[in-house]
């Protein structure tokens, strides 16, 4: 009986360890207010790419284009549009990593928010100097750790997967949103 009781309070343990990581730091709602504070409106403006605009995206992004349908959200001030912002989520080491990226409407990157990260290592992408590094970014740039972005020591699959993600989401909006 005494080991049954341990071994109950052992899965236990692990349970809530294992489940300690997953660390939800913004909403969709939060982030798109902290990438564009000055705007007065928010519309859906979802993207169901087509093959000839995927096949652009690869070209660009020297990446598989991943997906056809995209969710994005444009920020607006009146009649003016102020960007976009693009929710998407890559693999960490295991577990999923959601991000958004604030773009202008030129495409160009104005901020990247980590929303949710459920590794137990890694978590230092969400710091603010590291995301920095993508800002005034574009297609044209050669956007890759290593080359412009840092790598973070023990972050090293969450970098590369992130900046591997930006890239993927700057082609895109080269492809399907530059105005």
């Amino acid at each position: 009986m005494k080991a049954l009781q341990w071994t109950v309070v052992a899965t236990g343990l692990v349970a809530a360890t294992s489940s300690a990581f997953a660390t939800q730091y913004l909403t969709a709602q939060q982030a798109q207010a902290l990438i564009f504070p000055q705007a007065g409106a928010f519309k859906e403006a979802n993207l169901q790419l087509t093959a000839e605009q995927m096949h652009a995206i690869e070209s660009l992004s020297g990446l598989p284009a991943r997906s056809a349908a995209w969710r994005v959200i444009s920020a607006w001030q009146g009649d003016k549009l102020l960007g976009y912002m693009v929710l998407d989520d890559v693999i960490g080491k295991f577990e999923l990593i959601s991000y958004a990226v604030g773009l202008a409407p030129d495409a160009t990157v104005m901020q990247v928010e980590i929303l949710a990260y459920r590794e137990s290592h890694g978590f230092e992408i969400r710091n603010a100097a590291w995301r920095k590094q993508f800002v005034g970014k574009t297609a044209a740039d050669k956007v890759a750790v290593g080359d412009n972005i840092a790598n973070i020591s023990g972050a090293t699959l969450s970098s590369t997967h992130v900046t591997d993600g930006v890239r993927r989401v700057v082609a895109m909006a080269q492809v399907a949103l530059k105005k």
